[in-house]
């Protein structure tokens, strides 16, 4: 793990280039980059993008390339469309961020994965570990991915620095399970969403609640979505009297205190403040997030209205993966087409659809990773397998969550889910390691509730700690 990776406490996002350029028309990067020096100037050294944020890190290339500012940080994102990932691919989309940002290296890339059933996710991780190795990359970081998985990550040797995610009065997902992760772990959060698009501010204090329409910004369209989802209109209003009472006694905005919160959070090393380049500029009170302290009875002041609010459904990320998706257009219509099955099928004459991961042992012992007989599904016994690798190190959890991750994306290769499975039956190397194991069942099947059985057994293959193997009815 690199303990050296050091940041400011307050970034500058600049996912709002993207909403600038929906018309067509590009930012001028010029004008774009003149204000981004604005805010170096005034010590936010570091700024934030991604490969799908407009013309963002092409206006980062033209500040580093004209201006030139020492100790200059650029964090970006790779988030490619679901599919196979090679290291070609991966090797490709590092190369064109290069030639963006005018730099030889990126200081951290940030990885995507839009569906754990599909391990091409954990291909593109290899990739991006042996780029780094290499020195096109500095650090790895992850964005909007839940603690099951950056747990995984981890365990399987990838280092990574960093997670992004939704992070915010609005949601409080990542307060428990995913703090405590990064905390054992030396993973610093990056938390975006503070200010909520700007919901978080004196302007929307005492005001009817807008429409969602597209007469708001992409922001505003996705955090007005995250309100109705805290808690409503009427909670919101609660909790902006209560940041504006806290605001006044400070000389702070609403958005400054907001962002302030979760700068103090636990596992937080910064919060990610957007910036519509050139358009709005609120340096002076960004600047007031660095210094202001919050008293025990104004964080309690927050929490009492907090403790109110409806918890955010799925775990961290989860609004990218499944309903009800939190986006700006409550679909992923703007981030991707389709999800390609993850696995292999090959359809036979006696009625059957199989299922091949492309492990190792199919091939040897000449059997399918799933087989499909009318509307019953029969899932092999699965190990932590992918390609010549055990995923989850010695994790016994990590590896479980592997493990369910391979059968649903056998599952949905073959069109079910695991809401379709009927029986578990989980075999495990090291009996002392059965609580691990059968918690992690639990995080996944809890709401499905299969029959399921867990003996001790002799795993074939040397690193193995468990082995799962399913039935499931498609209704």
């Amino acid at each position: 793990m690199n303990n050296q990776f050091t940041i400011p406490k307050a970034i500058i996002g600049l996912w709002q280039i993207a909403d600038m350029e929906r018309s067509g028309n590009k930012v001028d990067p010029a004008i774009a980059a003149k204000s981004m020096m604005q805010y170096y100037e005034n010590g936010f050294t570091c700024f934030d993008m991604a490969d799908h944020y407009g013309s963002s890190e092409e206006i980062a290339g033209y500040c580093k390339k004209h201006f030139a500012p020492a100790g200059i940080q650029f964090f970006t994102k790779w988030v490619p469309s679901p599919g196979v990932i090679t290291e070609k691919t991966a090797l490709a989309a590092v190369e064109k961020a290069l030639q963006r940002l005018s730099s030889p290296q990126i200081d951290l890339l940030q990885f995507h994965a839009w569906n754990y059933a599909d391990p091409n996710w954990l291909n593109a991780l290899y990739a991006l570990n042996t780029l780094r190795e290499k020195g096109l990359i500095a650090n790895i970081g992850l964005t909007n991915f839940d603690h099951i998985h950056l747990n995984m990550v981890i365990a399987s040797g990838i280092p990574v620095v960093s997670n992004q995610i939704a992070y915010s009065l609005l949601d409080q997902r990542g307060s428990h399970a995913m703090a405590a992760t990064c905390l054992q772990n030396n993973v610093q959060l990056l938390a975006y969403g503070t200010v909520a698009g700007g919901f978080f501010s004196e302007k929307w204090l005492g005001k009817e609640e807008p429409l969602l329409s597209e007469s708001l910004t992409w922001s505003q369209m996705k955090y007005k979505r995250f309100i109705d989802a805290a808690g409503g209109w009427s909670w919101f209003q609660t909790m902006l009297s209560t940041l504006s009472t806290i605001a006044a006694s400070k000389n702070a905005s609403i958005a400054t205190i907001a962002s302030a919160y979760m700068a103090q959070a636990p596992a937080v090393g910064a919060v990610i403040i957007g910036s519509r380049l050139g358009a709005s500029e609120h340096i002076e009170e960004n600047k007031k997030i660095l210094t202001i302290q919050l008293t025990e009875a104004e964080k309690a002041a927050i929490e009492s209205v907090l403790v109110k609010a409806n918890k955010i459904k799925g775990n961290c990320g989860d609004e990218y993966r499944k309903p009800p998706f939190l986006t700006a257009s409550g679909d992923l219509s703007h981030h991707i087409k389709e999800f390609p099955k993850p696995y292999e099928i090959k359809l036979a004459e006696d009625g059957k659809t199989r299922v091949f991961s492309g492990t190792e042992w199919e091939t040897m012992a000449g059997y399918a990773r799933a087989v499909k007989k009318g509307n019953h599904i029969f899932v092999s016994g699965t190990t932590a397998t992918h390609v010549n690798t055990i995923i989850g190190g010695n994790d016994p959890a990590a590896q479980t969550h592997f493990v369910i991750d391979k059968i649903e994306g056998a599952l949905h290769s073959l069109d079910a889910t695991l809401e379709d499975v009927v029986r578990t039956k989980v075999f495990v190397a090291d009996i002392n390691q059965w609580e691990a194991i059968a918690r992690a069942h639990g995080e996944r099947f809890a709401h499905i509730q299969p029959a399921n059985t867990m003996v001790e057994a002799k795993l074939v293959g040397s690193g193995y700690l468990v082995e799962i193997e399913v039935d499931a009815i498609v209704s």
